[in-house]
């Protein structure tokens, strides 16, 4: 089944779009609909005679529901705001590969629009392409493998967050990038010549004042709206969870509180996956998920483990059982998330049972 695409605007940039569907792209993508207030006569007539690219070859005819091109119905609308066109109604769905942030300004408009589109990691995207003898990569090929990768796997759409989680994450990761940069400059001030010292500490001072102006905003945005505020409140009531673990739950990691254990921990990329195979039982390891949570949430468990009595309790019974001390810091950051996330479900502060666990 090919994957189906509506066109907003049947201009000649719009009908060469569907020619370029139609000549290149006839098994992966199939358009549907289009959206133009232009009269379905004109517009079946352009389509047929272009001055400038030439003469139609299919077959085009035209009636007051859209046009019928090739044997097939592709409906019209007329609609002047897009946000109003029924694309879901025609199964209309977009593909998109997360390029390094690259991706969000049109996630957005895609979103303000109502047009359904699903992100897909790209790491999957090329592993689907191995999988099947590909190994070329151009613009061209990569357009047609994600069309078929839709069509294959049929990823789940992507819901964009609320605009209030968008704004504290930007700051989160703005926040993430000036402590790089402090670091980074720090490094150079031990290693740089003595002259140039006091340049370096005038920007280590600039870097210092505006991580110190991101840490009020945060403060600020999550004191202003209710629903943050009353889970910070939440997350903050069990020892080891601080502003910067709470406010990347909240702005980074949306679902908390929405999904099961298992799914939570995958996510994040803390959930171990087996290594089996016939008799070989191979370690079992962690991968994928979000990276960014899962650093702060190290640095959380590290201090749970000191002064979170379920944590720690936890903990000293995986030394016990002669876990590694890495291993068992992992397995409690999964369990750590495992109960913020029940926290934030059933929206009841930490409450932690006194006795430790038993062997």
């Amino acid at each position: 089944m090919a994957t189906r695409v509506g066109i907003n605007g049947f201009g000649r940039i719009g009908r060469q779009v569907l020619k370029a569907i139609r000549n290149y792209y006839p098994e992966e993508l199939e358009v549907v609909a289009f959206n133009d207030i232009g009269d379905m006569k004109t517009m079946a007539h352009l389509l047929k005679y272009d001055s400038n690219y030439g003469r139609f070859d299919g077959t085009v005819e035209f009636s007051e529901g859209g046009l019928h091109i090739d044997g097939k119905d592709v409906t019209a609308f007329k609609e002047t705001d897009p946000a109003a066109i029924p694309w879901k109604d025609l199964g209309v769905e977009i593909v998109i590969e997360s390029t390094g942030g690259l991706e969000v300004p049109l996630m957005v408009e895609l979103a303000a629009a109502e047009l359904p589109f699903a992100l897909v990691h790209p790491g999957r995207v090329r592993d689907f392409a191995r999988s099947m003898g590909l190994l070329a990569k151009t613009d061209k090929l990569d357009a047609r493998l994600l069309a078929q990768f839709g069509e294959a796997i049929r990823p789940p759409l992507t819901q964009l967050p609320s605009p209030e989680v968008q704004e504290l994450n930007g700051l989160m990761v703005r926040r993430r990038q000036v402590l790089d940069l402090i670091v980074d400059e720090q490094n150079h001030l031990a290693s740089t010549r003595l002259s140039l010292c006091p340049r370096i500490q005038v920007h280590l001072d600039w870097l210092q004042t505006e991580l110190d102006d991101l840490d009020r905003a945060i403060e600020a945005l999550i004191e202003c709206i209710p629903a943050f505020k009353e889970k910070e409140a939440i997350l903050r009531s069990a020892k080891g969870v601080g502003p910067v673990l709470s406010a990347k739950l909240l702005s980074g990691l949306p679902e908390l509180g929405q999904l099961n254990r298992k799914k939570i921990a995958a996510l994040v990329g803390v959930a171990p996956f087996n290594d089996d195979s016939g008799y070989r039982r191979g370690k079992r390891r962690i991968k994928g998920g979000r990276a960014d949570i899962r650093q702060v949430l190290y640095m959380a468990t590290v201090a749970a483990v000191r002064f979170n009595p379920a944590i720690r309790h936890f903990y000293q019974h995986l030394l016990s059982q002669g876990k590694l001390k890495m291993v068992a810091i992992v397995a409690c950051m999964r369990k750590f998330l495992t109960i913020l996330n029940a926290m934030i479900r059933d929206m009841r502060p930490f409450a932690c049972a006194s006795a430790p666990v038993k062997s």
